[in-house]
């Protein structure tokens, strides 16, 4: 009898402790959902906070208006032609600007981003003759950066900023046989006998050499003639000029690659004489970065809490 009663106790705690746990799973995917659901409310709500609070930047008197090239030009990047060229055409366009700032301190990149930003900046000067616009240099405006800098105005400079490497690279690197030593059977099969071009496992010919090297020759004359329309009479002759060497800020005024030495407050206040500086520079609002990161942070921890739900269950 008593071991009945034992066994029947047995099976009803059994049944209670996986009610409990049932209990316990349901809890856990109930507060899931409602962490799911909140983090999305939230992260919408925030977004849109973010797009009423972002208003265009502008001012109804004198200002010199700003724009920021910082870093590598990039299509992938925060910045890219797209960005600057939306800051630039709201600068010009705003009532009030008497002059407009490019701000840089960018090693270069690609010298399609480039190539747009320099196409733009002629485009606004002809379609705003009266209002100016001047590049200002922080610490370096080298390859496309400086590519874009020649379409403004004048170039100021700090007399330690680095300025100029006119010239165009093509860089990579060569494993040739190192599959083989490894044991492993590479297989890229193509059609056309140049599709392989710069494949770092094949072993360049002489011929692609050759081809590649005047690839990168037709850039860097295009690069230079893009130099020498902007700088025009002001480019001193000099035999390493297009060479791809930079020189710091007092060195390229000697040069002609810039005009003189100044900052963007000297500028707005001696040159374009509007002290108000207001930054048009398209950016990633506060609201979207909090919000990126905080989705980032979020997913990761649900991903966290659907892991662990799952190994419970």
């Amino acid at each position: 009898m008593a071991e009945e009663e034992t066994w029947e106790r047995r099976v009803i705690e059994r049944l209670a402790n996986e009610g409990l746990r049932e209990q316990q799973r349901t809890r856990r995917w109930s507060i899931f959902f409602k962490l799911l659901g909140f983090s999305f409310l939230f992260i919408a709500l925030f977004a849109m906070i973010g797009v009423w609070s972002r208003g265009e930047a502008t001012c109804l008197d004198k200002c010199t208006a700003l724009v920021d090239l910082r870093g590598e030009l990039d299509s992938e990047g925060q910045t890219n032609a797209e960005n600057v060229i939306s800051g630039l055409q709201a600068a010009f366009k705003n009532k009030g600007t008497q002059g407009v700032v490019l701000r840089i301190n960018s090693p270069g990149g690609s010298p399609v981003q480039a190539g747009e930003i320099n196409d733009e900046i002629r485009r606004l000067r002809g379609k705003y003759p009266d209002t100016p616009i001047y590049a200002v240099v922080e610490e370096v405006c080298a390859s496309g950066a400086y590519y874009v800098a020649v379409a403004t105005d004048k170039i100021y400079v700090d007399k330690a900023s680095l300025i100029g490497s006119i010239g165009v690279i093509m860089d990579g690197f060569g494993f040739v046989g190192s599959l083989e030593k490894l044991g492993v059977e590479r297989r890229a099969l193509a059609s056309g006998d140049n599709k392989n071009f710069l494949d770092p496992f094949l072993p360049m010919s002489q011929e692609q050499r050759d081809y590649a090297l005047k690839l990168l020759q037709e850039i860097h004359q295009q690069f230079i003639a893009v130099v020498k329309q902007g700088r025009g009479s002001r480019l001193k002759e000099s035999p390493e000029l297009f060479s791809g060497l930079v020189w710091n800020g007092a060195r390229s005024v000697d040069l002609g690659l810039a005009d003189a030495l100044g900052s963007v407050g000297y500028v707005a206040r001696e040159v374009i004489k509007a002290e108000d500086v207001v930054d048009f520079t398209v950016q990633e609002s506060l609201t979207e970065r909090v919000a990126r990161r905080f989705g980032t942070t979020m997913g990761r921890s649900l991903t966290g809490t659907v892991e662990r739900a799952l190994r419970r269950h």
